[in-house]
């Protein structure tokens, strides 16, 4: 198992040990662990808007929420504030070390090349006799 796969296990732990033993039940742990993850990430005050949000799709009325909320999200969350607190937060400016995290909503345009499926140091098609790195892929 990957590093990142031990980590979430090891973060999803407390939901796994209350999980019973069935695929199901362990599948719903790790996907509550996921939901709590990504809960983590984001500002206290948009956590708290994605997790109302979030209300309707775990049926359940506002006390049982509250006590989901308190007994379940916010341990987890604090669980990740504690395992990893070096790795930034969605939309943060400061990075723990200082530095600053981009944050990019938009992915970066694929590169399109003149002549798809040629080898970087395989001879140009132009047949200007370079390399095609040096030539038309430039």
């Amino acid at each position: 198992m990957g590093v990142i796969a031990e980590s979430m296990v090891a973060y999803a732990q407390p939901l796994l040990d209350e999980a019973d033993d069935s695929a199901d039940g362990l599948q719903r742990a790790l996907t509550l662990a996921q939901v709590c993850w990504n809960l983590a990430l984001l500002p206290e005050r948009e956590r708290e808007t994605e997790l109302a949000e979030l209300q309707p799709s775990f049926r359940m009325n506002d006390s049982e929420f509250e006590d989901f909320r308190r007994s379940v999200v916010l341990p987890m969350v604090q669980r990740h504030h504690e395992m990893f607190p070096h790795m930034p937060r969605i939309g943060s400016t400061d990075h723990p070390a200082g530095r600053s995290v981009p944050h990019t909503s938009r992915m970066t345009p694929a590169r399109t090349e003149k002549y798809p499926g040629t080898g970087r140091n395989a001879p140009c098609p132009c047949h200007s006799g370079k390399k095609y790195k040096r030539c038309c892929g430039e």
